[in-house]
């Protein structure tokens, strides 16, 4: 009987959504069965202090130095995998990653940030591990890319197409979407929308501005508001000072339930990270984005304003406006949600997951143990029956892994 396999898969805490697209793939692989998935941090595995040191600089960049970030992450956009700068990137918890796949001996290894330092263990180790990336964001960085790679998994046909035009085998790339819970995924398809307006309580607003649009919003449009600040407790309660328990207000802290308030809200407001707008694009939810911040936001909210999937403003003014525009022209609404329908992807984490347990042969493997169990003549009788291509491709895995 083989072993299940092991799938490895690596993120980062720069904000929720890589570690957001990794729970969703663990999700989808233990729907498939005969599977074990492990998520590691690699960077606050290897290098705690630095990796919180980097973590601390990443989130103040947004509110005191957005414009440094934005030109570091514009200036390393088309930095090549063989580049100094990439290397070195690409080191950090080389060995670590090396202890950890002596240990684990995973099958396969996906990324949903690009920490790529199995590139950097490839011509010491005896040994060849499929490699995968999930990008997380709307735009295309190359620090995703490498030559080691086995596959990219791609949030729309745009960015599949600019792998291509840089070499990249186009059978290795697939437009499957940004991996989002399942809940959002199985959403109603044609929900019943109240007069709800949802804020994210990052959306690039201080609480003192967050507390004045949230008024605004209510007087303008007559609407209920909705403020999700997630884990910002702080934030969360100089928001209730300052609404003094407005009726027309709810102040939430820390949801597992976001997928319920998107399926009935109208429409949302909030920053361009690759996963809330994927999860807004599931939801069918119109977004209204407020002064994205340089770099992959900035570039994700171009993106989607190109596709006519979102509305980028740059002040409370024109985003009150922009808002008021939604429930007073039903034509604005319709042109977003066009859209926001032109950019869904019918279930991406599951679609990822059914295609790399494709190429591991784990769905005929794990149908094959089924018959085993359900056989009544024995281990050696069931073993006679195995098909000759998979026990080949099987153990031809096996050498590979050894």
């Amino acid at each position: 009987m083989s072993e299940p396999a092991k799938i490895l898969i690596l993120y980062a805490r720069f904000g929720e959504g890589h570690w957001q697209a990794a729970a969703a793939l663990r999700q989808s692989f233990t729907k498939l069965g005969h599977t074990e998935v492990r998520l590691v941090d690699l960077l606050e595995e290897a290098h705690p202090v630095l990796n919180g040191i980097s973590r601390y600089v990443y989130h103040k960049s947004y509110s005191v130095l957005p414009q440094a970030y934005g030109w570091v992450y514009e200036m390393t956009k088309t930095m090549k995998p063989n580049s100094l700068f990439a290397s070195w990137l690409h080191s950090m918890g080389a060995q670590t990653l090396r202890k950890l796949l002596e240990r684990e001996r995973p099958h396969a290894i996906i990324h949903t940030f690009p920490t790529l330092a199995f590139a950097q263990l490839t011509r010491s180790m005896m040994r060849s591990i499929p490699v995968y990336n999930v990008l997380t964001d709307f735009d295309l960085h190359y620090r995703w890319i490498h030559p080691e790679v086995n596959k990219y998994f791609v949030a729309t046909e745009d960015i599949r197409r600019q792998l291509c035009d840089l070499g990249v085998d186009p059978r290795r790339v697939a437009a499957t979407g940004i991996p989002v819970r399942p809940d959002f995924v199985s959403l109603p398809s044609t929900p019943e929308r109240r007069r709800i307006i949802l804020v994210m309580a990052n959306a690039g607003l201080s609480a003192a501005s967050t507390a004045r649009l949230c008024k605004q919003l209510v007087q303008r449009c007559h609407s209920r508001v909705i403020i999700v600040c997630g884990r910002k407790e702080a934030f969360r309660r100089a928001l209730e000072s300052r609404l003094n328990a407005n009726p027309d207000v709810t102040v939430l802290g820390y949801t597992e339930r976001l997928q319920d308030w998107m399926a009935v809200a109208s429409c949302i407001v909030t920053k361009p990270g690759g996963l809330t707008l994927s999860e807004a694009i599931a939801a069918e939810l119109p977004i209204y984005l407020y002064r994205p911040v340089p770099g992959q936001e900035r570039n994700n909210a171009r993106y989607l304003a190109s596709k006519g999937a979102a509305v980028v403003c740059n002040t409370i003014a024109q985003l009150t406006d922009a808002v008021f525009e939604h429930f007073a022209k039903p034509e604005s609404r319709e042109i977003l949600l066009r859209g926001i329908r032109a950019l869904r992807k019918s279930d991406a984490s599951d679609a990822i997951a059914l295609d790399i347990a494709g190429q591991l042969h784990i769905m005929e493997e794990a149908s094959q143990l089924r018959r085993w169990q359900q056989s009544d003549s024995g281990t050696n009788d069931a073993m006679f029956d195995l098909d000759p291509g998979s026990c080949q491709r099987r153990a031809a895995r096996e050498q590979t892994i050894r």
